[in-house]
């Protein structure tokens, strides 16, 4: 089995919160991880599955005298979405009894979407994320596999390139037909497709919804409805740009990415890994596979943002941590990087904080002053040289 990197961390949170969330797409892992953690839970625990209809009825009759019963237990709900209305019950439970431990849930929506349980549970509980396999957790692999095919350990372990792309078709389908419309999403999937093919087209860059909504033929608040739905289920990330305290003008439209570079590839019907590096959306693909390998290791203290100004001037990436920047980093699908121009005016608006240029295997360098190469293999040491705290396995 693959260790997970957040597995010591959801143990954390279990000892020291009455509930612990974690939270992340469809086939993630999240209940492969509990159930390989129960073993080492502060007390003894037991499962539900709400997708199974006997376990789902168990909570439908008199779920508080159910739940009474099993309170020297810790008690996973997983698919909790299933359940809407048990939240005020769970913050009646834990206020009389106020312990750590008390109950973990899994769901595959955020806590916007949820929002009886940010409501009904707030300062009871803890969130953690949970993303698809990260390079250090499939590590020593080569990048190339994990970056064709994503991180999603069904398709990332799948035996052969058939049954990877089956998978990635079925589980699109499943989210588009299924689980979106269950959250309340009502566009149709076909329109849904269509859209993540779009965003897929434009890995990267600045999201422009009359676009979108002009290509779609419907309107600009579907479509931002839409997206809505998927960045919630963790489906999208919308960057957005930093622009805090700099007197000039400035981008302040968020970046898209489909999160899962394999999902990505798969709606770009990429297949291989020279189609890949021939793709138009190779470069788009490359910043968001390193941005979201990133973002998936830090603390939920830091803030990932990317910067632009009208003039062009662009970093990729900034981290704040606290008052300030922490870190700019700058993505190169080339082991021989450069910086351009704007990139050196970006540093001078932003008060030159460090900056580390990540490739694909360039061996680790200073470029010039403040300035350091590194390859996707050191990517997390050379964060944590810079003082970012990280996930560690």
């Amino acid at each position: 089995m693959i260790q997970r990197e957040i597995s010591s961390e959801l143990l954390f949170r279990v000892n020291h919160f009455p509930v612990s969330a974690i939270l992340g797409p469809r086939q993630v892992g999240k209940t492969t991880l509990v159930k390989a953690i129960q073993r080492e839970l502060p007390k003894e625990s037991i499962y539900f599955d709400l997708e199974i209809p006997s376990d789902l009825n168990k909570f439908l009759s008199d779920p508080e005298l159910f739940l009474k019963n099993l309170q020297q237990q810790t008690v996973i709900l997983d698919e909790i979405h299933r359940l809407p209305n048990i939240f005020v019950l769970l913050r009646g439970l834990i206020d009389q009894q106020r312990e750590a431990g008390r109950f973990i849930l899994l769901g595959s929506a955020s806590p916007d979407l949820l929002k009886n349980t940010a409501e009904s549970l707030a300062g009871r509980i803890s969130y953690l994320e949970m993303h698809p396999l990260h390079y250090r957790e499939i590590a020593p692999e080569n990048y190339q596999n994990h970056w064709l095919w994503g991180g999603f350990p069904a398709a990332y372990l799948a035996k052969n390139e058939r049954i990877k792309n089956i998978w990635l078709n079925d589980f699109l389908m499943s989210y588009l037909e299924r689980d979106l419309p269950q959250l309340g999403l009502a566009v149709s999937p076909l329109l849904m497709r269509r859209l993540l093919m779009m965003l897929a087209s434009i890995q990267g860059g600045i999201l422009n919804y009359s676009t979108l909504a002009n290509s779609l033929g419907v309107s600009q608040p579907t479509v931002k409805n839409a997206i809505d739905f998927l960045e919630q289920a963790f489906l999208v990330r919308r960057l957005q740009p930093y622009f805090i305290n700099i007197g000039k003008r400035l981008v302040k439209s968020p970046k898209i990415y489909i999160r899962d570079s394999g999902l990505l590839h798969h709606l770009l019907n990429v297949k291989d890994f020279n189609s890949l590096l021939g793709h138009i959306v190779a470069g788009g693909s490359w910043e968001g596979y390193i941005i979201q390998e990133i973002i998936s290791i830090l603390p939920q203290d830091t803030l990932p943002f990317y910067y632009r100004s009208q003039d062009g001037a662009e970093l990729d990436l900034v981290i704040e941590q606290g008052l300030g920047i922490k870190l700019a980093i700058e993505i190169k699908l080339s082991d021989s990087p450069t910086l351009s121009k704007g990139n050196s005016i970006s540093l001078q608006d932003l008060g030159n904080p460090p900056l580390l240029v990540v490739t694909p295997s360039a061996q680790d360098y200073e470029l010039r002053p403040n300035v350091w190469v590194c390859s996707i293999a050191t990517l997390a040491q050379n964060l944590t040289k810079f003082g970012l705290n990280i996930y560690q396995l």
